[in-house]
């Protein structure tokens, strides 16, 4: 009965088998615009290779393992003794292998290197997500340690490396390390100054011991720890590693690794400090001004992995919307799904343009030490944090919807993508937390308000709808009553401006056109799908669609 009733027909092919790079054409675009030319052979054939790496059927099976067999707390051995090591599937330790080797952690003291890196991080992490969180914090840590630079010297070889060792031993043992960390606390969350964990001074200079807990330690079976804890000069930054250099565990008892909703191969734990060895990072009461620079890289981190995760979404949606054929045609010549994939596609550019706009500043600070660009990243960082990650979940939800049924099912690997989707609008701060960081900025650093405007300037009269939404902004800037319970509708409205500026200077007319016709309109809808129908959409489409 199965050979003559269960014929397949109908069903879009594997997406597998392409260059993840190089069929993207915004990254590509991005790279090209911002990375300086002699460096671009090498950057193309390095993330051409890691894009077929990607795209391939064995990387997307590890992406599958190591979510359906998530990690395992194994608190004690079969003889009784402590050893709170996790245990991973061998697919997770194949992708940070093959992450640590392409240089994803490493965008320090090479030229280009934070473009290079956050184009790489876009194409890897499409495969796996959780395997993102190590990758980040290791990658952030250097900014935080060269506030020491004994520390620095010590460490940094290390964490750049692009050998992925696992295994805890003694980090002077090994070619390479990855690092976590360890801030937020029950009783606080976002507010690390209420954090009690206390560290007590040793004879030893820089040296204390810690004693309290960790609420969130993310990657708990990593190398060594940026924390926080109150030493007597109040709240300060801290170095624990998880092995000392005689051999010795340090005290780092894992209590339990949390149920999450997503992310679900990624080990995030609660620990208890208990006369724990750690070594102070910058001046005691300083530790967020030490720490700063970290969160700064990992919110970057969170535009760019959740662009990434668009990217996916819209790829698998157009990908099937080109194979199903339903009412007499393919899916994708439908007016109605064009419009919706067409709107998948705008955001997912605008994410795109914005995070590598973001990585070519990051750039210019580290080349040049440009003062208009770091004062830029002030709040187009904060800003486009916590819009990105915002639009990330609805996103992909409207893609899984794109797959009807199908993108239902766990196969097809949507419920997943939709699981992940919120996370990085949480980590690093929430939603409230990055507003309320722009208005810090708003109100201390009017020169980051300059940069930010001077960047959005350069679009100035090429789109009536752009220089509205500017006048706009200016107008709610100027009002500053009540201006924290509006905060949020500031913040929105300075990365989509950000957004439009980027794509109505670089992107095609047809995708800048759709974008401030809608995002930067007075009747943009609320769901996806609902863009002017007199725009050229089937162009838009098409520039997002990955040829196999």
């Amino acid at each position: 009965m199965a050979a003559t009733t269960h014929t397949v027909t109908n069903q879009a092919p594997p997406l597998v088998g392409h260059d993840v790079f190089t069929s993207d054409r915004v990254l590509v675009e991005a790279l090209e615009r911002h990375l300086d030319p002699g460096l671009l052979p090498e950057a193309r054939e390095e993330l051409s290779t890691l894009g077929l790496a990607a795209g391939s059927a064995p990387a997307q099976e590890w992406g599958a393992l190591a979510n359906e067999y998530p990690p395992k707390l194994r608190t004690h051995d079969r003889y009784g003794h402590r050893i709170d090591e996790v245990e991973f599937h061998p697919a997770w330790h194949r992708l940070l292998g093959h992450a640590v080797g392409a240089g994803l952690t490493n965008a320090w003291g090479r030229p280009g290197g934070h473009l290079r890196r956050a184009a790489g991080f876009l194409v890897w992490t499409q495969v796996e997500a959780g395997h993102g969180c190590p990758l980040s914090m290791t990658h952030a840590a250097v900014p935080a340690l060269r506030v020491d630079p004994e520390l620095a010297a010590e460490w940094e070889p290390r964490l750049t490396s692009q050998v992925y060792e696992q295994g805890l031993r003694p980090a002077a043992e090994k070619a390479g390390v990855l690092f976590g960390m360890g801030m937020t606390e029950k009783q606080g969350g976002s507010d690390v100054r209420a954090n009690t964990t206390r560290a007590r001074r040793l004879d030893a200079e820089g040296e204390y011991l810690l004693t309290g807990h960790k609420w969130f330690c993310s990657a708990p079976m990593s190398d060594g720890f940026l924390v926080l804890a109150q030493a007597p000069g109040g709240l300060t930054c801290f170095l624990v590693p998880r092995v000392l250099p005689d051999g010795s565990r340090n005290v780092f008892a894992i209590q339990r690794l949390k149920d999450k909703l997503g992310n679900r191969s990624n080990a995030s734990s609660e620990v208890e400090f208990d006369g724990t060895w750690a070594r102070r990072v910058g001046e005691e009461g300083r530790g967020v001004r030490t720490i700063i620079e970290m969160v700064a890289a990992t919110r970057l981190d969170c535009v760019l992995g959740s662009a990434a995760q668009m990217r996916q979404a819209l790829t698998q949606a157009v990908h099937h919307a080109a194979y199903r054929s339903a009412f007499g045609g393919p899916l994708i010549d439908k007016p109605l799904m064009r419009n919706v994939l067409a709107d998948l596609a705008l955001e997912s550019e605008a994410a795109t343009t914005l995070g590598m706009r973001l990585a070519a500043a990051a750039d210019s600070v580290q080349s040049t030490g440009s003062d208009a660009e770091r004062a830029f990243l002030r709040l187009a960082v904060p800003a486009a944090k916590y819009w990105v990650t915002k639009r990330c979940t609805p996103m992909v939800a409207e893609a899984l919807e794109c797959l009807g049924g199908n993108g239902y099912v766990e196969e097809s690997g949507m419920p997943r993508l939709l699981r992940e989707a919120p996370l990085n609008s949480i980590w690093e701060g929430s939603g409230n937390v990055q507003a309320l960081d722009v208005l810090r900025a708003l109100q201390s650093e009017p020169e980051a308000l300059n940069a930010l405007l001077q960047e959005v300037g350069r679009a100035r009269g090429a789109d009536h709808r752009l220089d509205r939404a500017i006048k706009d902004l200016l107008t709610e800037l100027a009002d500053l009553d009540g201006i924290e319970a509006r905060a949020r509708r500031v913040v929105e409205r300075m990365a989509l401006v950000l957004q439009g500026s980027l794509l109505v200077r670089f992107a095609p007319p047809e995708v800048a056109d759709a974008f401030c016709g809608s995002r930067l309109g007075r009747d943009w809808g609320t769901a996806f799908g609902t863009l002017p129908h007199s725009l050229d959409l089937a162009k838009v489409v098409e520039r997002a669609r990955v040829a196999v």
